[in-house]
């Protein structure tokens, strides 16, 4: 047999081999698994013990300094000189749209509604059992920078507890929005 019959022989044979290796007549019969250990790998509880492992620990800490996906670094403590500060240095990087004002209304009416009320007046349906915020359209509020606010939502003040958790950075920025606009809509409340 000559080199280029050969050659054109063993390319058939390897394109037939790989064809019936990767084919099946039945869509319900798996194929064939090679390296096995690879495929089904054998997995560790959590808080279970591991004997691979230095300190035979399944669970491991984070690396130090990293943060859980989706968390932003907010380098601002839990104190009234902080929401000062954040109130100098924060301001918020998101436009006033209608879009952007909308979203805020619905986190507003999700999250901050049962304490402040519909309209922001601190008179939300829990507030008969809890102590009545002050009026989110008051002067004072007024006067808060949008950063200061953006800490209160991010922190918590007094009796508010923080809203990290249920509130996404962006989606804070967007409540202040929705903020001003009631404020600009209350007019001079007290």
């Amino acid at each position: 047999m000559n080199h280029p019959l050969r050659l054109l022989t063993m390319l058939a044979l390897a394109c037939t081999s790989a064809c019936v290796a990767c084919g099946t007549d039945e869509p319900l019969e798996p194929g064939r698994e090679y390296v096995k250990d690879m495929i089904d790998s054998v997995p560790y509880d959590s808080f279970s013990p591991n004997p691979v492992l230095r300190d035979h620990k399944t669970l491991q800490p984070p690396a130090p300094g990293t943060l859980a996906l989706g968390v932003e670094p907010f380098d601002y403590a839990a104190t009234p000189e902080d929401a000062l500060r954040a109130g100098r240095e924060l301001t918020n990087p998101l436009t006033s749209t209608p879009e952007s004002i909308a979203r805020g209304d619905r986190v507003f009416h999700t999250v901050c509604y049962v304490c402040h009320g519909d309209r922001g007046a601190g008179d939300g349906p829990v507030i008969p059992r809890f102590p009545r915020p002050p009026s989110l359209t008051a002067a004072h509020a007024k006067g808060l920078p949008d950063g200061q606010l953006f800490h209160i939502i991010t922190r918590g003040q007094g009796l508010m507890p923080s809203h990290a958790a249920q509130v996404r950075p962006d989606d804070r920025w967007r409540v202040i929005h929705y903020l001003r606009s009631l404020q600009a809509g209350a007019g001079g409340s007290p």
